[in-house]
């Protein structure tokens, strides 16, 4: 009898695959909410991964009470700022006031000498912000600041007033997040082209078969008489736009609140040393370092991973 492991290769869940259009993902933010007034976005920049001593107190957990290692990674965020004010109407962009002028733009935007008043605003079903990352703040070589659209929770008349509060000021991590989950957006580490044997993992052809053993047995049946697109063959491997859903936070930290233990001598492998308040999620992030990552409100929180509880002893 034939094995029947590995029959389908790949997964038709990620198709096309393509390379995602721009470095940050963006977002629809209609099916997001949170409990409060409040941002439901931030753009962190992937450090690297580490080992989190932590104790477990999860109620039903096998390990209650007892100190566990969790891996986990952690990303550098630096403060925000709201560039514009977005005011959609009935579905549209109805207008786009820009509150910012801040001269560390020009390298993103064209920079102008005044800026807009959010009362001018007219009619609007919802309203939301672009804000502007502080990528230039960290030891990354960076200075074209990442722009993105960030929804903001609440009723329309508590949203813009919540904005006009935060217009000109900084916006940190903690502002944002406290604990629980998160979802994770960004771009996968790019391998450019690749064979179907590393694209999609089919299994190697014996030794004595005709026309190359890293290549699909048959690529279509004669009938239909065509290729079909679910036939594995080379072409863009990574480079692709992928959401991880329900990351746990498991501290949020700053480097000069003095308790800090996230620098490591000589720094991350890549990176360098974190200068700024930083995110430590539980579990791996895609993209390699220095990518930066856009962490959003959880979508859909399971129950299963919402009770996990972890208290973090020491980062390794």
């Amino acid at each position: 009898m034939t094995d029947n492991n590995g029959i389908h290769s790949g997964s038709l869940q990620f198709y096309p695959r393509v390379r995602a259009k721009k470095i940050i993902p963006s977002v629809n933010w209609r099916p997001l909410d949170k409990e409060g007034v409040g941002f439901m976005g931030f753009v962190g920049y992937k450090v690297g991964m580490i080992s989190v001593w932590a104790k477990d107190n999860g109620a039903d957990s096998m390990t209650k009470g007892k100190k566990v290692v969790v891996p986990a990674t952690v990303l550098e965020c630096p403060a925000m700022r709201i560039y514009s004010v977005r005011f959609y109407k009935d579905g549209k962009v109805a207008k786009d006031v820009v509150v910012s002028n801040d001269k560390s733009l020009k390298r993103s935007v064209k920079v102008g000498k005044s800026v807009g008043k959010i009362d001018d605003a007219q009619e609007f079903d919802d309203v939301r912000v672009v804000m502007s990352s502080g990528v230039d703040k960290t030891g990354i070589g960076k200075k074209k600041l990442d722009l993105i659209e960030v929804g903001v929770s609440g009723d329309k008349d508590a949203k813009l007033a919540f904005i006009k509060e935060n217009v000109g000021k900084d916006i940190s991590v903690g502002d944002v997040f406290s604990d629980g989950l998160v979802d994770v957006r960004g771009v996968t580490k790019g391998y450019g082209t690749s064979g179907p044997v590393k694209r999609f993992g089919i299994a190697l052809k014996d030794h004595k078969s005709e026309k190359g053993q890293r290549r699909p047995g048959s690529l279509a049946p004669w009938h239909p008489a065509r290729v079909t697109f679910r036939a594995p063959q080379a072409g863009q491997h990574g480079y692709f736009s992928r959401v991880s859903y329900n990351s746990m936070i498991l501290k949020i930290g700053s480097v000069g609140s003095g308790e800090d233990g996230i620098n490591r001598k000589g720094g991350f492998k890549n990176y360098g040393k974190v200068k700024n308040d930083y995110l430590i999620l539980k579990g791996s992030v895609h993209g390699p370092a220095k990518r930066g990552i856009f962490v959003t409100t959880a979508l859909r929180p399971t129950k299963y991973t919402a009770k996990q509880k972890f208290e973090v002893l020491e980062l390794r």
